[in-house]
C-alpha cells in the first residue's frame, strides 16, 4: 500500500507522512507541481498509489486577493488534475478543504453541517469551494473540511502557526490586539491526521467535517494559549474590521462533526484539550 501525500512539506502533509511511515509517498515542489497537468499525471501514474491525499494548497488568504490566478491554479485546477489521474488509477482522492467555504450567512449561530449550502467569501474561499467541486467529479472522492490547523511545523512551513506566533509575540511585546468576532474551532494537526486516515481506511465517501470540538474566537484562543503557558500578556479585543485584512473572513464558521463521530472514528477532543497536548509537546 502506498498513499500519495501531496503538499508533504506542510504541517498536515508532514504529519500524515510521519504517521504513515513507509506507506507514505511524499510529494511536493519542485518534483511535483500541482499546477502542471502533465507533471501530475506522469508522477502519479509512475508511482501507482492506492490513494491520494491532497494537503497542498495556496493558503495565504490575504495575498490571494492580489494573486488570484495562482490561487485558482493550485486550489481548483490542480485538484481537477488529481481527480483525473485518480480516475485512471481507480483510487480514492481525499481533498482537504476549509471552514472558509462558509461565511456569507452573517446571521448563522449554529455549527454548519456537511449538507448546508456553502457561501465562500474572497478568492481563497472561492477557490477552495471550487476545489471541492473538482474533487467531487470523481466518484471515489472524500472531502474533509477543517479549521485553523496548528501542529509541528513542516519543512516548508518554518514560520510556525497561530499558537507559535502568539507565544513569540507574547514574549516580545507583552500586549497584543487580537480579533474577537470570528467564531471557530482551531484544530490540532495530529488529531485531524488520525481522523483522515480513519475515514480513508473506512472507504468513506462524500464530505465530512473534522475539527476539535467546542467554540472560541481568535482572542479566546490566544487567552487560553497564554493561560496554559503561564504567560502574563495583556490582550485587547478588536474587530475584524479593525484588523483590516485584505480578504473577508467568516464571522461564524463552526463545523458540526456529528457525521464523522457517528462512524466511530477517533474522538476529536475539545480545543482546550488539544491545545494542552500541543503545548505539552513543544515546551
Amino acid at each position: 500500500m502506498k498513499i500519495a501525500v501531496t503538499g508533504c512539506g506542510g504541517q498536515l502533509g508532514s504529519e500524515l507522512c510521519r504517521t504513515l511511515g513507509e506507506a507514505a509517498l511524499p510529494l511536493d515542489l519542485p518534483e511535483f507541481d500541482l499546477t502542471d497537468r502533465d507533471n501530475v499525471r506522469s508522477v502519479l501514474l509512475a508511482a501507482g498509489p492506492t490513494a491520494v491525499i491532497n494537503t497542498a494548497a495556496y493558503t495565504q488568504v490575504d495575498r490571494a486577493e492580489h494573486d488570484a490566478e495562482r490561487c485558482w491554479k493550485i486550489n481548483s485546477e490542480g485538484v481537477g488534475y488529481l481527480a483525473e489521474v485518480c480516475r485512471e488509477l481507480d483510487c480514492p482522492l481525499l481533498q482537504i478543504s476549509t471552514d472558509y467555504v462558509f461565511g456569507l450567512d452573517t446571521a448563522r449561530s449554529t455549527p454548519y453541517r456537511e449538507d448546508d449550502e456553502p457561501g465562500p467569501q474572497g478568492v481563497y474561499a472561492q477557490t477552495k469551494r471550487s476545489g471541492e467541486r473538482q474533487a467531487a467529479a470523481w466518484e471515489r472522492h472524500l472531502i474533509v473540511r477543517t479549521c485553523g490547523l496548528y501542529g509541528k511545523p513542516g519543512p516548508k512551513t518554518p514560520g510556525g502557526n497561530f499558537v507559535d506566533t502568539m507565544l513569540r509575540l507574547g514574549r516580545e511585546r507583552g500586549h497584543l490586539r487580537v480579533v474577537d468576532d470570528q467564531h471557530c474551532a482551531p484544530s490540532f494537526v495530529p488529531h485531524v491526521a488520525r481522523a483522515l486516515l480513519f475515514l480513508l481506511n473506512r472507504a468513506a465517501r462524500g464530505t465530512f467535517h473534522v475539527v476539535n470540538t467546542g467554540a472560541t474566537t481568535w482572542h479566546g484562543f490566544a487567552a487560553e494559549i497564554f493561560r496554559q503557558a503561564g504567560m502574563q500578556v495583556t490582550l485587547e479585543r478588536i474587530t475584524t474590521a479593525q484588523y483590516g485584512a485584505a480578504s473577508p473572513r467568516p464571522a461564524y464558521s463552526l463545523l458540526d462533526t456529528s457525521k464523522y463521530h457517528a462512524l466511530g472514528g477517533p474522538p476529536m477532543p475539545s480545543w482546550p484539550q488539544a491545545l494542552a497536548e500541543y503545548l505539552g509537546n513543544v515546551r
